[in-house]
């Protein structure tokens, strides 16, 4: 016979980019008691640095919202309860339970054997409470018969061992992640308390407010030990340091954690080399000019950022073993054809690098096109997982900032990256005369484990070349 079908069901967090592990809840689209279908959109998550819209994968009414907005949640665990019957009759769990218990307890009179005495507080059953589904698993009383005289003398010896039990708290529920209503856990998050460690007191173990401000609430401190009293600076395992006045603290999460493990991961995996090299652009800039006025790029973004990346995608061609990446797993460096560009955009979440699937296959119109959409996905919040993943070579324009160049580090698994500095006006010598020409920076940084010093130079050098003259993106491409 098959089982009815559950009738409260959990959405758990699901990994929407590979390998995450954890997201934060930015925004809730529905409330307890509101309807919703398979495939609505419930919840607005933030994570490898991408807001994601997640859609819940059937019906019912909404009966809990596990997590606070500002909540980080592990992948896997539930994060919304729903009612797939709404409207239905409670179901009363308690009913199966009774027969075990008849059961059990006129088998001793049936066998005519006296009736053992009764066994202490912690040996009996405690009152039963529900679980999800019917109830828990019936203690040792139900099953363990005397079997004769021998076997009911020893049975009391071990009961005082038991009696202790009842004082402490009872698990949480769910087994690990203590159970709380998102303002409780809300309000435990201001307070910097751990949810693990209050005693909870509300109905099935659930943690309440007042079990909060309990915990949170100074305990009184020995009247004999004033010695801690220097100790101030040292931060309670578990809790929040209080903020100092001119200081203001915020958690690190969401994009600022993400970019800071990867750079952490790359600085300190791959050799970082970088090389600089300063370029005449009057020519680029003169070019630009004269795509903006083309009729075939009408309403095509053009800016000296195309002509950059076309630069680079034609020295990454002429230059094809520095297209490659290290896996240190298998001992082997892989190179490779596709060119997923890279392009760093700062964005209110922080700096993201989406990239260009097979840019270096892509006309100029459609590079321009797509180095649009994505910069503009990106500030617009977005960008999508996938969008981040599989970058080869990545361009970062520090140049927007007016600075003039920098020191780049590689995104984890990449082989290079190109740091443009700003465009200016600068007197450089230009056929045997000093002119006022459009000049700027360009900073290549490579993996010196992949890239030795004089391929590096090469495909610097061809970006510069390219740029110096732009008509070389016909004569070499």
């Amino acid at each position: 016979m098959a089982a009815a079908p559950q009738r409260y069901r959990e959405f758990k967090m699901p990994d929407v980019g590979e390998g995450l592990t954890e997201a934060e809840i930015l925004k809730w689209h529905v409330q307890p008691g509101d309807t919703v279908s398979d495939g609505q959109v419930v919840v607005e998550v933030e994570t490898a640095k991408a807001a994601v819209e997640l859609p819940i994968p059937f019906d019912g009414t909404v009966r809990e919202l596990l997590w606070a907005e500002g909540d980080t949640v592990d992948v896997g665990s539930p994060i919304i309860t729903v009612d797939t019957k709404p409207g239905a009759p409670e179901e009363a769990p308690a009913a199966p339970a009774p027969a075990p218990q008849a059961a059990a307890e006129p088998a001793p009179e049936a066998a005519g054997e006296p009736e053992p005495a009764p066994a202490p507080a912690a040996e009996q059953p405690a009152a039963r409470q529900p679980v999800l589904v019917g109830y828990g698993v019936s203690t040792a009383a139900t099953k363990r018969r005397p079997r004769k005289p021998v076997a009911a003398v020893p049975e009391p010896a071990p009961a005082p061992e038991a009696a202790p039990a009842p004082p402490a708290p009872a698990a949480p529920a769910g087994g690990g992640r203590p159970l709380a209503k998102p303002p409780v856990r809300k309000l435990a998050k201001d307070l910097g308390i751990d949810l693990r460690a209050v005693r909870p007191t509300g109905p099935d173990g659930t943690v309440t407010r007042e079990d909060v401000q309990a915990a949170a609430a100074p305990a009184p401190a020995p009247e004999a030990a004033p010695a801690p009293a220097p100790q101030p600076e040292e931060a309670v395992p578990g809790q929040q340091p209080a903020e100092r006045p001119g200081e203001r603290r915020v958690p690190i999460r969401g994009v600022r954690k993400a970019t800071a493990q990867a750079m952490v991961d790359s600085a300190f995996t791959a050799p970082h080399v970088t090389e600089f090299i300063t370029v005449d652009v009057t020519r680029t800039m003169k070019l630009v000019a004269r795509l903006k006025d083309d009729p075939d790029l009408a309403g095509v973004r053009i800016n000296p950022l195309l002509i950059i990346a076309r630069a680079l995608l034609l020295a990454l061609r002429r230059n094809p073993d520095a297209h490659a990446a290290w896996d240190e797993a298998n001992q082997e460096i892989v190179y490779k054809e596709t060119v997923n560009l890279g392009i760093a955009a700062a964005t209110p979440r922080g700096l993201l690098v989406p990239n260009i699937k097979d840019a270096g296959r892509k006309s100029l119109a459609e590079l321009a096109t797509a180095l649009s959409d994505l910069v503009t996905t990106a500030r617009e919040g977005r960008t999508t997982p996938a969008d981040m993943q599989g970058g080869t070579v990545t361009i970062t324009n520090v140049g927007v900032f007016g600075v003039d160049s920098g020191t780049p580090i590689l995104n984890p698994g990449e082989s290079a990256i190109l740091a443009v500095g700003a465009i200016k006006a600068q007197p450089w010598v230009h056929k045997g005369k000093v002119k006022p020409r459009q000049v700027t920076t360009l900073a290549l940084s490579f993996d010196h484990r992949l890239i030795d010093g004089a391929l590096g130079s090469r495909l610097l050098a061809d970006v510069a070349a390219v740029l110096e003259h732009p008509r070389r993106l016909l004569t070499w491409g």
